[in-house]
């Protein structure tokens, strides 16, 4: 027990480590990549979002997905540097991916998902944020470490489905809990749907952040949801797609959520400009994105398991 809490404390430590490390040597090379004055508030988000996964271990530690061993190490390091690399492959300096209605498109974000699913909450973890830190320093336009612990909450999430032996029951109540979440991010974009999209760039037409949102990125947040809920219940006899899918929404849902509502403290922003400017934008997307790829990359791990015996 001593010897799981202590792995798991300091695989969490290591997520800061390297944050400050990208930080730190970034700068020396790409001063776009130092931090400005709000650097230990920023750090701050980070170490509440850490902390809050370093409870939810506390309080399921008996569990045997938070064994943490050689395996698992390899594993954060596979899926952090591939996120890392199709995170800047797919940013749009790289291939140009147009956009569509606003809404960015980031198909990478099912990397920290599947690798959350398949591996542990704590290699979901240190994927999602490890690898959009590094993403971040390669695109070479600015950190945000709240953000990154954001995706790194996203994969760690979605390894939390095994916490319930009886995944059906699970999958129904993450349905919920994420239904209502869709619900409330909803009603905040129709009650100002005047808001900016603080996400969407248009440099020939010199728009940066300042382009009112449009309807179809301000309900990409609902289409993204019942698009999950068909995956599920398309999916309905195979329980791990289905599984992998709704825990992954969830963990998006959250942990964009987590990143957009601190930056109301980071960059004084109003609860609209954080919810509807940049949760809705990214969180939406990734729904879609999840929704596709998430069972994709499940069902040819599954069968490469059975394949292999494993």
């Amino acid at each position: 027990m001593k010897n799981k809490t202590l792995s798991i404390f300091l695989a969490l430590v290591a997520v800061v480590v390297v944050f400050i490390a990208i930080w730190q040597i970034g700068k020396m090379f790409n001063p776009d990549l130092d931090l400005d004055e709000t650097a230990l508030l920023r750090f701050v988000f980070v170490g509440v979002g850490l902390l809050i996964a370093f409870l939810v271990y506390l309080a399921t530690s008996k569990h045997k997905m938070w064994e943490v061993g050689t395996r698992e190490v390899v594993y954060m390091a596979i899926g952090a540097a591939l996120y890392a690399i199709f995170s800047y492959l797919f940013n749009g300096t790289v291939f140009v991916v147009p956009s569509v209605s606003q809404v960015s498109l980031r198909p990478a974000i099912a990397i920290p998902m599947f690798f959350g699913y398949a591996f542990g909450p704590v290699v979901g973890l240190f994927t999602g944020a490890v690898g959009n830190m590094f993403g971040d320093a390669l695109t070479g336009f600015g950190l945000s470490p709240q953000w990154s612990v954001g995706n790194g909450l996203v994969g760690f999430i979605a390894g939390l489905s095994w916490l319930f032996s009886d995944k059906k029951k699970g999958i129904n109540t993450v349905l919920i809990v994420s239904a209502v979440l869709t619900a409330i991010a909803t009603v905040f974009y129709l009650m100002n749907s005047n808001q900016s999209n603080t996400l969407f760039y248009d440099v020939e037409n010199n728009i940066f952040g300042d382009a009112q949102i449009s309807l179809f990125a301000g309900i990409s947040i609902v289409i993204g949801f019942v698009l999950v809920l068909l995956v599920r219940f398309v999916f309905g006899k195979n329980i791990d797609v289905a599984a992998a899918v709704t825990w992954s929404m969830l963990g998006n849902l959250l942990g964009m959520g987590f990143a957009a509502i601190s930056d109301i403290w980071i960059n004084g922003y109003s609860p609209a400009v954080a919810i509807v400017g940049e949760f809705i934008p990214s969180a939406g997307p990734n729904l879609i994105f999840a929704a596709i790829l998430v069972p994709l990359l499940v069902s040819a791990f599954s069968a490469s398991r059975r394949q292999t015996g494993r």
